[in-house]
C-alpha cells in the first residue's frame, strides 16, 4: 500500500523534475516534437568519412619565366617572405624556389580565420611588390587552400576509339558534371589539351628571309574579331563588327605570311600546321588498358554523397540517350561514396548493436519497464544531439558516431540512477509520485556533478592546436552536446514517463501469452503475404514482433526472473561480506598500500612488455599506392616504357589475390606529391591499386601484399619505388623526416647527404628509401651569350634567348575557336629540328643593320655546355633547409626507428649555425603526446574543483580522483596482456576520457555514502555532524555500497558493451539482414583499427575502475574518517 515515509519528500527539492510533473502535457509534446525534429535532421544531414577542417593555408605563387631556382629565391623569394614574417599568428612559413616559379606557404594557426589570413597575406604581397624586378610579367598569385576540395571518383573511359575520341567523350560528361553545385572541377587526365602547332620549318624560314615574329605577327593579325562601332542604317543603329577568325585548318595554312614581287608566301609554305596536342604529360592506364580518365572534386562544404548520386545518374543519363556509346566502357574507381557509406553504416550497425546489447542488460538488471524508461534516455539523447549538430551545421561523419558509441553507455547511467533510485522508493512504499520527486531529488546533484566532471574530462580536447586537434575536437564537442542532453532526459523527460506508466512489477507474474501471440501471430501471417510478394523487409518487420515475443515469454523473461532473484542476491550477499573484509583495519591498510603498489607494477610490466608505440592508428589499406620515378629528366616515353616493365611485376605479385582486387592504375607522368613537391613530373609515373571491401577479403591482409610489392620492386633497376597506403585522418607528415637548415647552400647539401649516408651506414630495419628533397643531377644545356657581339650586331640578350624558346617551348601567339571552345595556336620549330642540338644552333637570327639585312646563326653569339644542376631550394621559417627523408615499410615501427636514428645523430657534430630537427609525423606526436599529458592534467584540475565544490572537502574528491589514477591500472595489464599496440593518438584520448567517466560512479557512491551516514545520525538522534561509532560507520558504508551496486555495476556494463562491436571490430548489418535475410556479420575493418584503441583503453580502464569504486572507495572513505576521528577528539552529542 503507498505511503510516505518519515512525513517528508526529501530534504532536497529539485525544482525542474518538479516543474516537469506539475506539466506533463507539455513534455509529452516536447518530446515529440525532439523526437520528430531529431529524426528529420539526422536524414537530412550531409555525410561524410571525415569532417571537414579548415586550416589556414595560404599560397602565393609567383612565375617569374627564364630564372634559376637561386635567382627566383634572391629576387622574388626573399623580399616576399622579409614582409610576410612580421605578419601575426603564423605557425610556418615555408617556400621553395624553382625553375621560373617561387612558391611560398604561410601556415597559420588553427584559430585564425581563414578570410582574414587570405586578406593579410594579399596586403602584404602588395607591399613587397615594390621590391621585386621591374620586368615582371605576371603579379603573384595568393590563394587559400582547402584540404576539404578532394576528388571523390575518377571516370575512366576506354574502349575501340582513338585517344581523341575518348576525350570528346570526357569533355560530353565534363560539361554536366561541372554545372553540379557540389563540383569544384572535372580534371580530364591520360590525354593532353587539344592544340594547333605550327610547326616550322627553320631552312625555309631563312630562305624566304623571315623569323618567327613575322610568322606570328601575320598570324595574328589576320585571326581576328573587333567591333568598330554602331552605323544608323535606315533609322537603325547597328553594331559594326570585322569577323576575321580562322574557320578551318585550311584558312590558317592559308594565311599570308609575305608577299614581295608578286609573289605570296603562305604559312604552309613554312611550316606544318598539325591539329594535334599538347606536348604529352600524362598516360593512363586501367587494368592494362589505356584509359581517358576525369577525376572529380567536389567543392568545400558539398555534400558528397548527392553529388556522387548525381554523377551516376547524368553518365546513366547519357548512356540512355545514345550520347555515349554502348560499346564505350565506363569504369568508375576511387568511388569515396562507397567507402563512407560503408563506414558510417558500419558506426551506426554498431550503435544499434550497442544499444540492444545496453538494453537487454537492463533489462536483466532492472525488468522490461525500468530497461524501458532508462533504455529511452539513448535515442532521445541522440536526436536532441542531431537537432543541435544541425544547426551547428556540422556533418555526419564518423568522428561524431564514434563519439556517439563512445558516450552510448554513459547515455543510459544518469536515466539509470534516476530509475533505479525511483523505482526502488517505490518498491518501498512511497506513493509514484512522491516516489520520483524524491528519487529525483536526492540524486540530482550527485548526477550533475558527475556530469559536469565528464564534460570537464573533455573540455581541454576543446583547446587542442593544430591540424590534429581541428580533426579531433568533433568529439568532445559532440560528447559535451549529447551527456549534456542526456542530464536533460534524466531529470525532466523520465521523471514524467515514470510517472504515467511506472508500476511496480512482479517477476512472477504470468504474462497474457495467448493474447500476446494473437496480435503478433497475426502480423505475422501479414508478414507472410509480404514474403510471397517478394517484399522482404515489410514482411521481416512484421514477423519481428512475434519472434521477439517468442523471444521474451521462453528466454529472457525466465532468465531475467532468474537473473534478479537468484543472482542479484547473491551478488548483493558476496558483495556485502567482501566489503565487510575490505574494511577491516588491518586488511583496509594492506588493499591500499597493494592498490598504488599495483599501480607501480602495472606499469612497469606494461614497459616490460616492449610495446609497439605509433602515433596513429594502423588498418589494413583499401588503396595501395606505388610511386615510381626515374632520373630527373627521363622523357615520358621513356617512363612509360619502364613502367610498363614494372606493371608486369606488379601484375605477378598481385594473381594470387586477383579475386579481392578491384582494379589497378596507372598513371605515368604523376606521382603522389605534396605543396612543395609537384605531383606531375615526366620522370614519374603513379600505380593505385584498389582492393574489395574489407568483408570480401576472405581475411586477407593487404598490409601483407604491401610488403610482397615491397619486396618484388626492391631489386628493379633503372628507377626507385615508393610503397605507401592511403591516409587516413588528418595529414600529419611522413614518418621518418629530418630537416637540416643552414645558410650556405653547399655547406646544408653537403651536411645532408653527410647525415643520409651516416643513417644509410647504420643499416636500421624499416627504413624503405632514405631521400633528400633535393635533385642535384637535374640535367641541362647552359647557353652562354656573348653579350659584346650581341650589341654589336644590334641584336638583344632577350632577343636571341626568346628565339630559343619559341623554337623550343613555343609561344601562343592567339586562339583557334571551334564551335564554343578556344584552343592555343603554339609556333615552334618542327620535331626533327626541335630535338636537335645542332639545328638549335644553327638557328638563325635575322640581323638589320645599316640598311642591310642578313642572318647569323645562334651559335655565332653564343655558346652551349652540359651540366646539372639543383631542382629548387628549399627555405623554412626564413632558413634554407633540406629534408632527409623516408616512408617506414609496413610491419616496423616509425618510433623505434625514428629512435635509432636520434640516437645515432646526436653524436653527429653540426657546424655553427647548422642544425636538424626531427619534424613530419614525429613533430606531431610530439605535440599531441605534450598535449594530451596536459589535458589530463588539466582535466583532473578541472575535476578536483567542481567536486571540492560539491563536497565542501578535500578528502572525499582525493577518494575518488585516486580511482581514476588508479583506473589506468586496467589500461596498462590489458595492452600488456593483449599484446596490442600504444596508439599514441587514440589511446591517450581514451586515457582521458576514462578520467570522466571514472568518476560518475564515485561521486553517487560518496554522495550516497554521505546520506546514509546521515540517516544512520537521524535514527540515533545525532545532529548532523556528531561523530558516529565504527560499527556504525561501517553499516552506513556497506547499505550505501549496497544500494548503489546495481546502478554502479550497470553503468559499468552498458559503457563497457556500448563499446564492445568497435573494440573487438565485431560488425553486424541490421538493414541488410532485414532486406535479404544477411547480417553480413565479420570482425575487424577500418573502424575496428581506427577506434578500437581508445575503446579498449576506455573498456579495460573501466572494468578496473568498477572493482575500485565498489570496493576502495568505500574502504578508502572509512580510513579517511578514521583518521579523521583519531585527530579530531569530537564526542558524540545527542540531539
Amino acid at each position: 500500500m503507498d505511503k510516505v515515509k518519515n512525513g517528508d519528500i526529501s530534504h532536497r527539492n529539485f525544482k525542474p523534475t518538479y516543474w516537469a510533473l506539475s506539466n506533463k502535457n507539455t513534455i509529452y509534446i516536447l518530446t515529440f516534437f525532439l523526437l520528430i525534429g531529431g529524426i528529420f535532421t539526422y536524414r537530412s544531414m550531409q555525410r561524410e568519412l571525415f569532417p571537414e577542417i579548415v586550416i589556414p593555408y595560404i599560397m602565393v605563387q609567383t612565375p617569374y619565366p627564364g630564372n634559376s631556382p637561386p635567382d627566383i629565391e634572391n629576387l622574388i623569394t626573399r623580399p616576399i617572405e622579409k614582409q610576410l614574417k612580421g605578419l601575426n599568428g603564423v605557425k610556418v612559413l615555408s617556400s621553395a624556389s624553382y625553375q621560373d616559379m617561387s612558391l611560398i606557404m604561410v601556415e597559420f594557426e588553427a584559430d585564425v580565420d581563414v578570410r582574414q589570413a587570405l586578406q593579410d597575406v594579399k596586403d602584404e604581397v602588395d607591399k613587397a611588390k615594390s621590391d621585386l624586378p621591374d620586368d615582371m610579367d605576371f603579379d603573384p598569385i595568393v590563394e587559400d587552400i582547402d584540404f576539404s576540395e578532394f576528388p571523390i571518383l575518377n571516370i575512366n573511359l576506354s574502349g575501340d576509339y582513338s585517344l581523341y575520341e575518348l576525350k570528346q567523350f570526357a569533355e560530353n560528361l565534363q560539361e554536366d558534371i561541372e554545372s553540379l553545385r557540389e563540383i569544384r572541377e572535372a580534371d580530364i587526365r591520360g590525354v593532353d589539351e587539344r592544340q594547333i602547332n605550327i610547326l616550322v620549318n627553320p631552312l625555309l624560314l631563312e630562305a624566304y628571309d623571315l623569323t618567327f615574329m613575322d610568322l606570328e605577327l601575320a598570324i595574328m593579325t589576320e585571326n581576328v574579331n573587333i567591333g568598330a562601332g554602331e552605323i544608323l542604317v535606315d533609322g537603325t543603329r547597328r553594331s559594326l563588327r570585322t569577323e576575321a577568325n580562322y574557320r578551318s585548318m585550311e584558312e590558317l595554312e592559308s594565311t599570308i605570311v609575305k608577299f614581295e614581287n608578286d609573289k605570296i608566301v603562305y604559312l604552309r609554305d613554312l611550316a606544318r600546321v598539325v591539329d594535334g596536342f599538347e606536348d604529352q604529360s600524362t598516360i593512363a592506364r586501367l587494368n592494362n588498358q589505356p584509359v581517358v580518365s576525369l577525376s572529380v572534386i567536389k567543392k568545400s562544404g558539398e555534400n558528397l554523397l548527392d553529388a556522387t548520386d548525381q554523377i551516376f545518374r547524368i553518365i546513366e543519363n547519357k548512356q540512355a540517350s545514345g550520347q555515349l556509346p554502348p560499346d564505350l566502357s565506363i569504369t568508375v574507381t576511387d568511388d569515396m561514396s562507397v567507402y563512407i557509406r560503408d563506414q558510417i553504416s558500419n558506426l551506426e550497425n554498431s550503435i544499434l548493436l550497442g544499444m540492444i546489447l545496453v538494453i537487454l542488460v537492463l533489462y536483466l538488471f532492472m525488468g522490461i519497464r525500468n530497461a524501458f524508461f532508462s533504455g529511452i534516455a539513448i535515442p532521445m539523447s541522440m536526436f536532441i544531439s542531431f537537432l543541435v549538430l544541425g544547426e551547428l551545421g556540422y556533418t555526419i561523419n564518423t568522428m561524431i558516431l564514434f563519439s556517439l558509441l563512445l558516450a552510448l553507455g554513459m547515455l543510459v547511467d544518469n536515466a539509470i540512477v534516476v530509475v533505479e533510485n525511483s523505482y526502488r522508493l517505490y518498491e518501498e512504499g512511497y506513493k509514484k509520485m512522491d516516489a520520483i520527486k524524491k528519487g529525483v531529488s536526492e540524486i540530482a546533484i550527485p548526477i550533475i556533478t558527475s556530469t559536469a566532471t565528464t564534460l570537464a574530462a573533455f573540455f581541454p580536447l576543446l583547446l587542442w592546436p593544430g591540424i590534429v586537434g581541428e580533426f579531433m575536437k568533433f568529439l568532445p564537442i559532440t560528447l559535451i552536446i549529447v551527456l549534456s542532453s542526456s542530464l536533460f532526459v534524466a531529470l525532466v523527460l523520465n521523471p514524467v514517463f515514470m510517472a504515467r506508466f511506472v508500476k511496480v512489477e512482479d517477476p512472477t507474474a504470468k504474462v497474457n501469452v495467448k493474447r500476446l501471440f494473437t496480435i503478433t501471430g497475426s502480423l505475422a501471417v501479414i508478414g507472410v503475404v509480404f514474403y510471397l510478394s517478394g517484399n522482404l523487409l515489410m514482411g521481416n518487420l512484421l514477423v519481428l514482433p512475434l519472434l521477439m515475443s517468442l523471444l521474451n515469454v521462453y528466454i529472457l523473461k525466465p532468465g531475467a526472473r532468474n537473473f534478479q532473484q537468484r543472482f542479484l542476491p547473491w551478488i548483493d550477499r558476496q558483495y556485502e561480506k567482501t566489503l565487510r573484509l575490505a574494511m577491516g583495519r588491518l586488511t583496509s591498510k594492506m588493499l591500499v598500500a597493494a592498490m598504488f603498489v599495483l599501480f607501480v607494477v602495472s606499469i612497469m610490466i606494461f614497459g616490460a612488455s616492449n610495446p609497439n608505440v605509433i602515433f596513429f592508428p594502423e588498418n589494413d589499406p583499401k588503396t595501395v599506392y606505388i610511386t615510381m620515378e626515374l632520373p630527373l629528366g627521363t622523357d615520358i616515353d621513356r617512363t612509360d616504357v619502364v613502367s610498363r616493365e614494372a606493371e608486369k611485376i606488379v601484375f605477378e605479385v598481385l594473381e594470387p589475390y586477383e579475386h579481392i582486387v578491384k582494379s589497378v592504375g596507372v598513371n605515368v607522368g604523376n606521382g603522389k606529391g605534396d605543396f612543395f613537391e609537384p605531383s606531375r613530373a615526366p620522370n614519374k609515373a603513379l600505380f593505385t591499386i584498389t582492393f574489395v571491401e574489407f568483408i570480401d577479403r576472405d581475411g586477407i591482409s593487404t598490409s601483407k601484399i604491401m610488403l610482397e610489392l615491397t619486396e618484388a620492386l626492391k631489386d628493379f633497376t633503372g628507377a626507385e619505388f615508393f610503397v605507401e597506403k592511403e591516409d587516413e585522418g588528418p595529414p600529419v607528415g611522413r614518418p621518418i623526416n629530418i630537416e637540416v637548415s643552414g645558410d650556405d647552400f653547399a655547406t646544408l647539401v653537403n651536411l645532408a647527404e653527410d647525415i643520409k649516408q651516416t643513417i644509410d651506414d647504420r643499416r636500421i630495419p624499416g627504413i624503405e628509401n632514405l631521400q633528400l628533397d633535393i635533385n642535384m643531377s637535374k640535367p641541362e644545356m647552359l647557353l652562354t651569350i656573348n653579350r659584346e657581339m650581341v650589341r654589336r650586331l644590334g641584336l638583344s640578350t632577350e632577343l636571341v634567348a626568346s628565339t630559343m624558346r619559341t623554337a623550343l617551348y613555343g609561344n601562343r601567339v592567339d586562339k583557334f575557336k571551334d564551335g564554343e571552345d578556344e584552343f592555343d595556336i603554339v609556333v615552334r620549330l618542327d620535331d626533327e629540328f626541335r630535338n636537335n642540338v645542332s639545328a638549335l644552333m644553327n638557328m638563325k637570327i635575322k640581323v638589320e643593320k645599316e640598311g642591310f639585312s642578313f642572318h647569323i646563326p645562334v651559335s655565332s653569339v653564343a655558346d652551349y655546355s652540359y651540366g646539372t644542376t639543383y631542382e629548387d631550394i628549399k627555405r623554412k621559417d626564413n632558413t634554407r633547409v633540406i629534408t632527409v627523408y623516408s616512408n617506414v615499410i609496413e610491419g616496423y615501427n616509425a618510433n623505434r626507428i625514428n629512435n635509432d636514428i636520434r640516437e645515432l645523430l646526436g653524436r653527429y657534430e653540426m657546424p655553427p649555425g647548422y642544425y636538424w630537427e626531427m619534424t613530419g609525423e614525429q613533430e606531431n606526436q610530439q605535440e599531441t603526446s605534450d598535449f594530451l599529458l596536459r589535458a589530463l592534467f588539466i582535466a583532473i584540475a578541472l575535476i578536483s574543483m567542481i567536486l571540492i565544490t560539491q563536497f565542501n572537502s578535500a578528502i572525499k574528491p582525493m577518494i575518488i580522483l585516486a580511482t581514476v589514477v588508479l583506473s589506468t591500472i586496467g589500461v596498462f595489464l590489458g595492452l600488456a596482456a593483449f599484446n596490442m599496440d600504444f596508439v599514441i593518438l587514440m589511446t591517450g584520448v581514451g586515457i582521458v576520457s576514462l578520467a570522466g567517466i571514472v568518476v560518475n560512479n564515485g561521486i553517487v557512491l560518496i554522495d550516497y555514502i554521505d546520506i546514509k551516514r546521515n540517516e544512520r545520525r537521524e535514527i540515533l538522534g545525532l545532529h548532523s555532524r556528531a561523530r558516529l561509532t565504527r560499527e556504525d560507520e561501517v553499516e552506513a558504508v556497506i547499505s550505501a555500497g549496497r544500494t548503489r551496486l546495481r546502478p554502479v555495476l550497470l553503468t559499468a556494463i552498458t559503457t563497457i558493451l556500448g563499446l564492445i562491436p568497435l573494440a573487438i571490430g565485431l560488425n553486424f548489418d541490421f538493414f541488410s539482414l532485414f532486406t535479404q535475410l544477411d547480417p553480413k556479420i565479420y570482425f575487424g575493418g577500418d573502424n575496428a583499427a581506427f577506434w578500437g584503441p581508445m575503446s579498449s583503453a576506455v573498456i579495460f580502464g573501466l572494468t578496473t575502475s568498477t572493482f575500485l569504486t565498489l570496493i576502495m572507495a568505500p574502504v578508502m572513505y572509512n580510513m579517511a574518517v578514521r583518521v579523521r576521528n583519531y585527530y579530531v577528539k569530537e564526542k558524540v552529542v545527542e540531539e
